[in-house]
């Protein structure tokens, strides 16, 4: 059963910060990099991996519980750090799983060692400019109005964060909207060169979006699927930007697949 996954929380220092990670379960080593909402201790769709795969979840830096370098100033940025941090940990070829702004970063970890990726995920991944329609920019809405728009249903987001989310949780995402203009509000959300450089990764690659994301349009998961040589584009019905939330059993299945897991 998943509730039996059981984790264990440690901070690591890297780049003079201190990192936090949560760990859990056994098999190949995958790397789940979380939204710029940050992410909650722990996730139905976090067990499910665990289950099959040495599951990684660390809180980026500046989010959550690791510290803020004040010298951080790009998602490529935190893509370094996460190498040092695997190679601190001994992990090699690890599966990438990118949800929204920690798609860029996997997607950057991606293109800097092509050779070092088990296999990528990529959902709801920003990083790229869309084609066709915008990335929601969060400086035009309230932090818990940006929230709800990635959600299909507002059940939804109550089944994870309450009906009414705590006060800290408030304190939370307004710490990280704050944290994501200072590492990408120029151009915002994307990166002008990362579009070139996808060509180099060879990997099994997997795009997954939701057919209703209002946060992320469905053309830039178009440009990930297109750039990335071996990648496949899946779009998850009656789902918004956040798949892992609203469709854990679904997404963990596409991942497990991906990857070759029983």
């Amino acid at each position: 059963m998943a509730g039996s996954v059981a984790w264990n929380e440690s901070s690591i220092a890297i780049a003079g910060v201190k990192l936090h990670l949560a760990r859990a379960g056994k098999g190949r080593p995958l790397l789940v990099l979380h939204h710029d909402t940050g992410t909650l201790p722990r996730l139905p769709f976090y067990d499910a991996l665990a289950e099959r795969f040495d599951v990684l979840v660390p809180h980026h830096p500046g989010y959550g519980k690791s510290e803020r370098p004040e010298w951080l100033r790009h998602p490529r940025d935190i893509s370094v750090i996460y190498r040092w941090l695997l190679s601190e940990l001994n992990v090699s070829t690890p599966i990438l799983v990118g949800l929204g702004l920690g798609g860029w970063i996997a997607a950057e970890m991606a293109t800097a060692a092509p050779r070092d990726v088990g296999a990528l995920a990529l959902v709801g991944a920003v990083g790229v400019k869309p084609p066709r329609g915008d990335i929601l920019d969060q400086a035009l809405v309230s932090y818990m109005d940006y929230v709800k728009a990635g959600f299909h249903q507002q059940a939804a987001m109550d089944a994870v964060y309450g009906a009414e989310p705590s006060t800290d949780q408030l304190v939370e995402w307004d710490i990280c909207r704050e944290m994501s203009f200072r590492i990408a509000w120029k151009p915002y959300m994307y990166s002008q060169t990362l579009p070139h450089l996808l060509g180099g990764v060879k990997a099994k690659a997997l795009v997954v979006h939701g057919d209703d994301d209002r946060v992320v349009p469905l053309s830039a998961a178009e440009v990930y699927a297109n750039r990335l040589p071996n990648a496949k584009l899946e779009v998850v019905k009656a789902c918004g930007h956040y798949v892992e939330m609203e469709k854990p059993a679904e997404l963990a299945a596409l991942v497990t697949a991906l990857a070759g897991g029983n």
